[in-house]
């Protein structure tokens, strides 16, 4: 998992650096993560950035891509 080390971001999903996949396409269908520090991982809906924020433990995280790949592989 790779980590955001900007001290300023860490921990406040308000200031986090939100990314979305290059894979995404046009029809706004998307969710974008943000690396919180102390190894917690956002995840918002990217058509609602002010919406609620799920927020994981970072192995959870991890377990939960593992999951998604598997099923869509």
């Amino acid at each position: 998992m790779q980590q955001d080390h900007d001290d300023r971001r860490a921990g406040d999903p308000a200031n986090a650096r939100w990314r979305k996949s290059r894979r995404s396409g046009a029809q706004g269908n998307c969710v974008e993560v943000a690396f919180l520090g102390t190894g917690r991982v956002g995840v918002r809906d990217s058509k609602a950035p002010d919406g609620p924020v799920l927020i994981f433990a970072g192995s959870r995280f991890d377990a939960l891509v593992r999951a998604i790949k598997r099923d869509l592989g």
